[in-house]
């Protein structure tokens, strides 16, 4: 499990730490910095399959993405006896990225190259792209450099051997992660295992549902143990269920949404899947294309939270937007169910659904808030911290 997840330096991020459990409730007003936790999170993800600066530049680039704030805060600034102002600062400006699991931890700093030389007659056209400065994996539940085990600064790689270390890449390429170009199981297990965590994450954030989405279109079916991010594959992802899956929980949440209603899954002979939802009053099934968006969204996130496959972290985002308020103490009560199989996050608006999620007590809240620009956690002190050090 993810105990702790930490940023620094993104957007209104500019030092967060964040407890995680095995239900983790993300809330707080509108531009308190939900969406930027969410985003932080998946960028790290795009570190494990190589795409971490491809999607820093999606985002506008690293320049863009960083903390426009002071450093630090003063006393003065806090309690506005001080304008808010800037100093000449005392560390590089790095977005900073990283997480401690059970087992592991695994954090990444990035930053813009220095100038090019003046006397270089051919500069490269690339020369803002972001640069991973530091990568580090450790064992226990914070960063020391008696526990560090693979230690990456700028193109040169080492790892901890015994009591010594071990240079294992001499010139590695400063836009790549250790995570997707170094697959050695046997020679560097802890970056193997950190990757294999990274890659089995899930992200869901609102499914394309109108009547031009690829959703609403009957498709060829193959087994879908893992429905796709854009959830075309929905009717295989349910057929995938009703054969390898839990069967009786899937009928129980169409059931518990939708009063009598249930689901088959139809072929035709060029093995295109249709859905069939039968409801209780209509005299044929409706196919994908008839639903509404509220009901395709909820067997959406049904498919997603009963996947045959449970991730190590389910992230949904917003997952309440075009549900009819009556669907979502159902939808409560799947995401409780799949937390019991995996870590799940959350990140919402809606009060009608926290209410529902919080009558388990197995949830963990966490409310954000916003104060002179800066996203923090409401009500974390010092001592209400996880414990975490990011590399010198």
């Amino acid at each position: 499990m993810i105990q702790s997840f930490s940023i620094s330096n993104y957007r209104s991020l500019r030092d967060v730490v964040a407890p995680l459990e095995q239900l983790n409730i993300v809330t707080g007003a509108n531009g308190s910095g939900k969406s930027n936790l969410y985003k932080s999170l998946k960028l790290l993800s795009e570190a494990a399959s190589g795409n971490l600066v491809s999607a820093l530049a999606k985002e506008g680039g690293l320049d863009s993405l960083f903390w426009a704030g002071p450093e630090s805060f003063s006393r003065d600034m806090k309690a506005g006896t001080q304008p808010v102002q800037g100093g000449p600062r005392r560390e590089a400006v790095r977005l900073k990225l990283g997480f401690c699991s059970d087992d592991f931890g695994y954090c990444v700093s990035l930053g813009l190259p220095p100038p090019p030389m003046a006397d270089n007659p051919d500069p490269s056209m690339f020369s803002l792209d972001p640069e991973i400065k530091r990568e580090c994996i450790w064992a226990g539940p914070s960063y020391r450099s008696a526990s560090c085990l693979v230690d990456r600064k700028g193109p040169v790689v080492k790892v901890r051997s015994g009591r010594k270390w071990e240079v294992y890449v001499q010139n590695m390429n400063t836009f790549e992660s250790i995570l997707s170009e170094i697959a050695d199981p046997i020679a560097v297990p802890e970056i193997f295992s950190i990757r294999s965590i990274i890659k089995s994450w899930r992200f869901y954030d609102h499914f394309r549902t109108d009547k031009e989405s690829i959703i609403r279109v009957p498709q060829i079916g193959t087994r879908t143990p893992v429905l796709d991010h854009d959830g075309h594959d929905l009717v295989a992802a349910l057929r995938t269920i009703i054969e390898i899956g839990d069967n009786e929980a899937l009928n129980l949440a169409i059931d518990d949404a939708f009063p009598g209603a249930s689901i088959a899954i139809s072929v035709d002979e060029g093995t295109r899947f249709t859905l069939q939802f039968y409801q209780h009053g209509l005299l044929r099934p409706l196919d994908q294309s008839e639903l509404s968006d509220g009901t395709l969204r909820y067997l959406l996130l049904t498919a997603a939270l009963l996947t045959p496959r449970p991730p190590e972290l389910l992230v949904l985002n917003e997952p309440e937007t075009s549900l009819h308020p009556d669907l979502i103490p159902a939808l409560a009560r799947l995401i409780i169910r799949a937390s019991k199989e995996t870590q799940v996050w959350i990140v919402s608006h809606s009060t009608k659904l926290v209410k529902e999620l919080n009558m388990d007590t197995d949830n963990h809240a966490i409310s954000l808030v916003k104060e002179l620009g800066e996203t923090l956690i409401k009500g974390q002190g010092l001592l209400d911290k996880p414990s975490w050090h990011w590399p010198d």
